[in-house]
């Protein structure tokens, strides 16, 4: 098997996980006024336990922080992973920190 390949496919609003030109994971996000909203990530069962819902967060995380923009993790998966991952959290935005 070859590396997954994490890549932002803006014209479907998503960032996508490939693997030997298969489709492994994604997830798509909602960009307006410098914030991203994160709305869901899906990576099939087949493909779970690879840690490829973590790469796609990281690589948009990174993504968002190298272009200055905010976000708003609306999808659980990407809620959660900030949590555990704290050196993203500067990235959320203000009201998305309090609930």
């Amino acid at each position: 098997m070859s590396e997954i390949v994490i890549t932002d496919n803006a014209a479907a609003s998503r960032w996508e996980a490939v693997q030997d030109g298969q489709l492994v994971g994604f997830a798509e996000y909602v960009e307006a006024d410098g914030v991203v909203a994160f709305t869901h990530t899906e990576v099939p069962s087949q493909f779970g336990g690879r840690g490829i819902a973590g790469k796609l967060a990281a690589a948009s995380l990174a993504r968002a922080r190298e272009r200055g923009a905010m976000v708003r993790p609306q999808c659980s998966f990407y809620a959660g992973w900030i949590a555990r991952n704290p050196q993203y959290a500067d990235l959320v935005v203000e009201e998305a920190r309090r609930s």
